[in-house]
């Protein structure tokens, strides 16, 4: 038996993950930390049909599309997850239950049944690890030449789930720190029309996200974990005129938490 972990990915497979604007000149760093729903050739569909892989238990739909016009808006560097949520979560602590899911959103995935340490370390080794590890770089680089960080990460959510419609359209979530939060939502108020959720659909836990709270709470960044109802990203249009409102109310938010930073 082995001992070690197998190598998951073929050497012709894409990496794990993609750095865009790495130099960006914004305070803002993206993460999408559901960006592909791409599956390693290893792991086939994970029992799954092809379609179900590609619902919202794969991947964020839209959220990719979004980060990336919102990166160009802000020149604000980003980091894109190359594989599905599914193989392993990339904002799910590793050993969670969620991390490598056996039922997600009451749907079986049975190649993620009982699975084993040393399967479960080769997708850690394979898929999440290197994602975090480029983010790390580009903060540290960051870091290095004295550019102060804020954290944005980029998820979107189905618009029903469990029967229940979800009737925000975009949802501002944190854990231990709101400041940045506040001036989103401060923000988001003065844009018409929108329906946003203050930690809803969800909110930032230790156990339940990765990004927030490595990234942003635990070193004292600045940082949120912004969501977006999936109907209304599921086309390159429905991206982009999101991505206006992101980049706009991100610059207002920006522009509030350093006018505070500076009074103080």
């Amino acid at each position: 038996m082995p001992t070690r972990p197998v190598t998951l990915l073929a050497p012709d497979e894409p990496p794990a993950f993609e750095v865009m604007n790495p130099e960006g000149k914004s305070r803002y760093v993206l993460l999408c930390d559901h960006a592909s729903s791409r599956m390693p050739r290893r792991l086939g569909t994970l029992g799954l049909t092809p379609a179900e892989v590609r619902t919202h238990i794969g991947w964020d739909i839209g959220a990719a599309e979004v980060a990336r016009a919102v990166s160009s808006a802000l020149d604000a560097p980003l980091v894109l997850s190359g594989y599905s949520r599914l193989a392993i979560d990339c904002n799910r602590p590793p050993g969670a239950p969620a991390s490598i899911p056996a039922v997600t959103c009451d749907v079986a995935v049975p190649g993620n049944a009982d699975i084993g340490p040393i399967e479960r370390a080769a997708r850690e080794e394979a898929l999440f690890w290197p994602y975090h590890r480029a983010v790390q770089r580009v903060l540290a680089d960051r870091d290095t030449r004295g550019v102060r960080s804020v954290i944005l990460s980029i998820h979107s959510f189905t618009p029903s789930l469990y029967g229940e419609d979800r009737p925000w359209h975009y949802g501002v979530m944190y854990g231990k720190d709101r400041r940045l939060a506040a001036f989103y939502l401060e923000a988001f108020a003065a844009e018409p029309g929108l329906v946003v959720g203050d930690n809803r659909p969800y909110h930032v836990t230790d156990q339940s996200d990765y990004g927030v709270p490595t990234y942003a709470e635990r070193p004292g960044r600045p940082g949120i974990l912004l969501e977006i109802r999936q109907d209304l990203i599921d086309s390159t249009t429905g991206a982009l005129r999101a991505a206006e409102v992101v980049a706009r109310v991100g610059l207002a938010a920006l522009d509030r938490l350093s006018a505070q930073h500076d009074s103080h």
